[in-house]
């Protein structure tokens, strides 16, 4: 097939969920298929990463969006037009024209648009639309006005989440069949658009890439966090963590460390910095962290997100302790991949019983693996994807 993808961000390098997610389905695709891709890139130096995926791609074209969200002219065109900031945040006219032009250059089978926010850069067309919700995006944005935002902007992110919602399920609607991470999302969006066509293709890792890098039993033990922290979930759940878990966690074990990695770390979890807190931006190799940690803790309170750094601790070993939204949509049973609780009394209490019992928390990391293994592999994943491309274009 040929097929046009649009994607929110350029798959490459991977710094994020969403681009390990697009760029390993878009390397295992092109096995069968011929990919032309359509990304946003925030400033041109991200052009010297096009190489690597005309690897996979017979075309790629790339469109310049604000380098920083909050423009004069994104608020302006939020607060006095339609569409919530989100989608004019990754509005590009040069590429909505350029999507135009390729559609009657070219023949296309489908056209794959990855989030909704991308969904208004597509003309008027009869090529069907696979439309790929990695996350219901309003329900994100409801969580964070309801639980993190001040109270002088809860009026307007309210009124943006309601514009949100309203342009998600519009999108949806629009696309000839849509595409959820999750049972659980699936399920969300059958109560705003009952009508809708829903598949489910999971996340995958990259299971020997992970697990080429052996764990190591080190002093003093360490509490792992990972995440992207543009990510309002991962910085909330950072907090909570810091604030709420540790403290606990310090107290019944004295020989301890926490250990923050990711990237884009805000200057307030830099400031948790200390003897005990280590804060590790932009890791050259993310392995290094789950082979060195002795637990993954993530405490995830808000909805949304790849669920990847699970996922990768698992692939790698790593006992995980989480929430229930944390292990959303895994299909992850509590006590046997993972230990799983949403007070967080009880969260502390996993992390200190793996801390404590080195062959609970070595059984754990096995079945973790295990389960990662036999459910969770990028090959699957686009495999599942193919077959719906297959539904879409020939109704199979």
């Amino acid at each position: 097939m040929k097929i046009l993808m649009l994607t929110p961000y350029l798959p490459f390098p991977l710094m994020s969920g969403g681009q390990t997610r697009s760029y390993n389905l878009i390397k295992n695709l092109s096995k069968k298929h011929d990919i032309t891709l359509f990304s946003l890139i925030k400033n041109d130096q991200e052009k010297k990463y096009i190489p690597e995926l005309k690897k996979y791609c017979k075309k790629v074209f790339v469109f310049n969006r604000s380098k920083t969200p909050w423009t004069l002219r994104n608020i302006l065109l939020t607060g006095f037009g339609p569409y919530p900031f989100l989608v004019i945040r990754n509005l590009a006219p040069d590429e909505k024209s350029a999507v135009k032009k390729e559609l009657e250059a070219e023949k296309y089978d489908i056209i794959h648009a990855e989030t909704f926010y991308v969904m208004p850069h597509i003309p008027d067309t009869k090529v069907p639309i696979l439309l790929v919700e990695q996350t219901i995006e309003y329900l994100v944005y409801k969580h964070y006005v309801e639980d993190q935002a001040s109270l002088l902007v809860k009026i307007p992110f309210s009124i943006d989440v309601m514009k949100l919602k309203f342009w998600e399920t519009h999108f949806w609607k629009q696309a000839s069949r849509v595409v959820a991470m999750s049972e659980s999302d699936k399920k969300e969006m059958l109560t705003l658009a009952p009508k809708l066509k829903i598949d489910i293709v999971p996340n995958g890792i990259d299971t020997d890439y992970f697990s080429a890098r052996p764990r190591k039993e080190i002093a003093p033990a360490k509490v792992l966090y990972v995440g992207n922290f543009k990510w309002i979930q991962n910085v909330e759940a950072a907090n909570i963590l810091v604030n709420e878990v540790w403290p606990k966690i310090k107290k019944e074990i004295k020989n301890v460390k926490l250990w923050i990695v990711g990237m884009n770390i805000t200057d307030k979890l830099k400031e948790y910095a200390s003897d005990d807190i280590e804060i590790s931006e932009a890791l050259p190799d993310i392995r290094e962290a789950y082979s060195k940690a002795s637990v993954l803790v993530a405490p995830i309170k808000g909805p949304g997100g790849t669920r990847l750094k699970i996922l990768e601790a698992m692939a790698s070993s790593l006992p995980v302790v989480t929430t229930s939204v944390g292990a959303e949509g895994l299909g992850v049973i509590d006590e046997k991949e993972a230990l799983i609780s949403d007070d967080l009394d009880g969260v502390s209490e996993n992390a200190i019983k793996l801390l404590k019992n080195k062959n609970l928390s070595r059984s754990l990391g096995l079945y973790g693996k295990k389960f990662v293994e036999s459910k969770y592999t990028w090959d699957k994943s686009a495999q599942v994807l193919d077959n719906i491309y297959s539904k879409v274009v020939y109704g199979k």
